[in-house]
């Protein structure tokens, strides 16, 4: 029996503009890590600009085999991302694998 999953990447860049070091800006970066994958069940990394303390790509996948469902969810997270206080969206890249 052969069932079809479907695949989303998102690629999400972040401006942390009041983030002054390193240490700070891994803060937040953490605490948007831990509230996806507590709200989404979804896989999440941190995949570039580690060294910039105003930036940060996010890189995260999610599974399933309904892909109505993974579209409400990619929607979902948009909005999660706009209500972040002290982390700019700048950019989000949704891919369909």
């Amino acid at each position: 029996m052969s069932v079809l999953a479907h695949i989303v990447y998102i690629e999400i860049s972040l401006q942390i503009p009041h983030a002054q070091s390193l240490k700070e800006k891994r803060r937040h970066v953490k605490s948007m890590r831990d509230r996806l994958r507590a709200g989404f069940n979804i896989s999440v990394a941190e995949i570039g600009s580690q060294d910039e303390w105003q930036h940060s790509v996010i890189g995260a996948v999610m599974i399933s085999h309904d892909k109505h469902y993974l579209q409400l969810q990619v929607s979902r997270l948009e909005n999660f991302l706009l209500e972040f206080r002290d982390v700019v969206l700048a950019g989000i890249d949704v891919q369909w694998l």
